[in-house]
């Protein structure tokens, strides 16, 4: 389920911006690795610092594009088998469970990340010398955003709970 449409604005706009900042990533890492390939293909050189930055981005949006599906509820979930084996209230309390998890782990992600990328923050790349650290912030970055979709998804689920997968052809509706 798509929770976009019931987002206040204020998160709306988040995700919106995480949405352009994905989409100019992606277009950035593609035209960076073509010119490159086609640089070295036909001019016999390369740009040395496209690898750095491309990673940088490829990193950068793996994290932020966590972000993003959770915002679209789009992350996978096989929940075929708990609808069959476990009652309707059953089901409830083991997705409020998992939420809870995820929550945990999300906290975790982030506090490992900051470290890592506090501790790394002196070492430089080898080519235009950014902060190792900044490449490692892209974690914690990435799992904030993502705990704040998720908070605001578990919250919308509390409130509104959702018919089993099996009774639906698309995965499943709200209730109300």
């Amino acid at each position: 389920m798509d929770y976009r449409d019931h987002y206040p604005a204020a998160l709306r706009w988040l995700s919106h911006l995480v949405d352009i900042c994905l989409a100019l990533g992606g277009f950035s890492i593609v035209t960076l690795v073509f010119c490159n390939a086609w640089l070295r293909g036909f001019a016999g050189f390369d740009l040395a610092w496209s690898l750095e930055v491309t990673s940088f981005l490829l990193l950068w949006s793996t994290f932020i594009g966590c972000a993003a599906a959770v915002a679209r509820g789009a992350h996978m979930r096989v929940t075929e088998v708990v609808e069959k084996l476990v009652p309707l209230t059953g089901q409830r309390v083991l997705s409020i469970a998992i939420d809870v998890i995820i929550v945990v782990l999300l906290l975790s992600l982030i506090y490992t990340g900051v470290n890592i990328s506090v501790h790394t923050w002196a070492q430089k790349t080898t080519v235009l010398y950014w902060p190792v650290g900044l490449l490692y912030a892209s974690m914690p970055a990435g799992m904030t955003l993502t705990l704040i979709f998720h908070l605001f998804n578990m919250v919308y689920d509390l409130k509104n709970p959702v018919v089993p997968h099996a009774a639906h052809s698309d995965g499943g509706e709200a209730l109300s």
